[in-house]
């Protein structure tokens, strides 16, 4: 990547490894043209991919990336630079210093995180130094898993999809608070001091609630995504709080606070987004803001996480042969109404391909999970027929 960026006569400067949102701050905070992460985010090394963020840290739209797609595979790009138009790379040695005074400074400075015991689980990933260092320096005693990188085990079996390990170590421990990244660090899922893990849309509410209090929440407006819990709605709409629904994905949800003028937004998959503070999802950065209100309130995580009623969801995947329109096929359509007369405003139901695998993914939401459970099999059974 590097090679290619100098053979176009730009510079490429390394600041890795960094989380995702690190590249993001030091893109705009250096006034570079653009900024890399490569990156499987919580999947296996071997899915590593690219995110490019543009000058000023934001993800890039859709309609940008398909414009750099077809400027790549139909050989759109023009011809590299020689001589001295050539560009140079070279690495910038503080780049992790100073991301971790900038989220150092998100965290209120008359607060300390003394007497409290974290255990903090990096995935194997980029945040293996960041985030142990981070809650030292702010006075916690800090207890490591998944520290040890080796460029192969990141998001192997521990890290924010797999918390089994931290919830036992929380425990085992009798820590105060678990913090589990994914490996790219943009994600967290937080783990209260029973051992039991914080649903991911407790927090959203959480914070939303806290925002809210403090007069700062923007239009009193949150941005969600269609799989945010039912129980994330109604517990915001009881404190005068809209929820705003996009697709899935924290690029998305930046889209909409842009678009709305918001400044607070996250999917219950750990993605949280503090405009005011940043540009993308930080897991660092939402454990903190956690970790402040835990200080501010004098209560434990377990208290905290129980803001909200969370509705039963149940979800399956279908592997399918291709990625027909659903509306295109009668008896998908049939089963849908179906169901969604059943549920007679009780519930939903959401229905989407997946962006990176052949997987159509099903999520149906309401008061009874053993009625979810058989008209999820109900449906996986019709799509199959049609789609595998």
């Amino acid at each position: 990547l590097s090679a290619g960026i100098c053979a176009m006569g730009g510079e490429a400067v390394f600041l890795g490894p960094m989380p995702t949102p690190g590249i993001a701050f030091i893109t705009s905070a250096m006034r570079a043209d653009a900024g890399v992460m490569i990156s499987a985010s919580h999947n296996p090394y071997y899915d590593n991919g690219i995110k490019f963020f543009d000058h000023q840290g934001y993800k890039l739209p859709d309609e940008i990336e398909l414009k750099m797609e077809d400027l790549i595979f139909n050989h759109r790009l023009k011809t590299g630079v020689t001589h001295q138009e050539i560009g140079k790379a070279y690495r910038v040695d503080d780049a992790v210093g100073r991301y971790i005074e900038y989220l150092k400074a998100t965290f209120p400075k008359e607060l300390s995180l003394e007497n409290l015991k974290i255990v903090v689980d990096c995935a194997n990933g980029c945040s293996y130094r960041i985030a142990p260092i981070i809650l030292e320096e702010l006075g916690a005693q800090v207890i490591s898993l998944g520290d040890e990188p080796n460029g192969f085990n990141i998001n192997e079996a521990c890290g924010a999809l797999y918390p089994e390990k931290l919830q036992e170590k929380v425990k085992t421990e009798k820590a105060d608070l678990g913090i589990a990244l994914d490996g790219d660090a943009d994600r967290v899922v937080l783990i209260d001091e029973k051992g039991s893990l914080i649903h991911g849309d407790c927090l959203i509410a959480l914070f939303a609630f806290e925002l809210k209090a403090r007069k700062i929440l923007a239009k009193n407006k949150v941005a969600g995504t269609i799989m945010s819990n039912l129980g994330l709605e109604l517990g915001l709409k009881k404190k005068d709080i809209q929820l705003l629904r996009c697709q899935v994905g924290d690029r998305y949800i930046i889209e909409a606070m842009r678009q709305e003028k918001i400044n607070f937004g996250g999917e219950p998959s750990g993605h949280i987004i503090f405009h005011d503070y940043g540009k993308t999802g930080d897991g660092l950065l939402a454990a903190l803001q956690f970790l402040s209100i835990m200080i501010h309130s004098k209560k434990r995580a377990s208290e905290l996480s129980s803001c909200i009623e969370i509705f039963p969801q149940v979800m399956e995947n279908v592997r399918v042969q291709s990625k027909k329109e659903l509306s295109s096929i009668p008896s998908i359509q049939k089963k849908i109404g179906e169901i969604e007369e059943e549920l007679n405003g009780k519930g939903r139901m959401v229905l989407r391909y997946s962006g990176t695998e052949p997987l159509l993914r099903i999520m149906l939401e309401g008061q009874l999970e053993k009625q979810l459970e058989d008209y999820a099999s109900e449906l996986k059974k019709t799509i199959e027929k049609e789609l595998t």
